[in-house]
């Protein structure tokens, strides 16, 4: 591969596995792609298409996603360390069991999304959900505020508020003030 994505179109093929460390898939189309245990360390996926994709356990530490599309992919067990989603569309996507520590969630739209069990840890984040995301067994500290869509009615949470909207959906997240440090 010449590391340039951009020029491709994956659609359907099974790259579990493979080591993208650093590599370019801007605006690579990825859907339906099976992708399980693959290494995109660094990796810029800028407005990728990876609608569908099965992401299982991959690594995305640090990976560039702003702009991508991952509605309905599957990042069960991925590692999210540091990873920039700003912008993208991960509306009805599986983060079952996901690590997403630091990362940067701007904008993105985590409607019906299911966050069972995901691990966030001092996460900078603005993103959008509603009463069909799923946030049980959801743990650790993040930076608010959420947009929540329901009812007709959409509101910002953030602080305290926001730990308990999580907190009613069986999720246990500190929210942390800015400018603080956690104890």
């Amino acid at each position: 591969m010449d590391g340039r994505g951009g020029l491709h179109d994956f659609r359907g093929a099974d790259l579990s596995g493979g080591d993208f460390t650093k590599a370019w898939f801007t605006q690579a189309v990825l859907v339906n792609v099976r992708l399980i245990g693959a290494i995109f360390y660094r990796a810029d996926l800028y407005s990728a298409d990876l609608v569908g994709a099965d992401l299982t356990g991959t690594d995305l530490a640090r990976a560039n996603l702003d702009g991508a599309a991952i509605r309905s992919a599957r990042l069960d067990s991925a590692d999210m360390t540091k990873a920039s989603l700003l912008g993208a569309d991960a509306s009805g996507a599986s983060f079952r069991g996901t690590r997403i520590m630091g990362a940067s969630l701007f904008g993105v739209d985590m409607r019906g999304a299911d966050l069972t069990n995901a691990i966030l840890f001092q996460n900078t984040f603005r993103f959008t959900v509603d009463d069909a995301t799923i946030m049980q067994g959801l743990t650790g500290t993040a930076f608010g505020p959420i947009t929540a869509f329901g009812g007709g009615m959409s509101r910002e949470l953030a602080g305290p508020e926001l730990e308990v909207w999580i907190a009613e959906r069986d999720g246990h997240v500190q929210v942390i003030p800015p400018y603080s440090m956690p104890k």
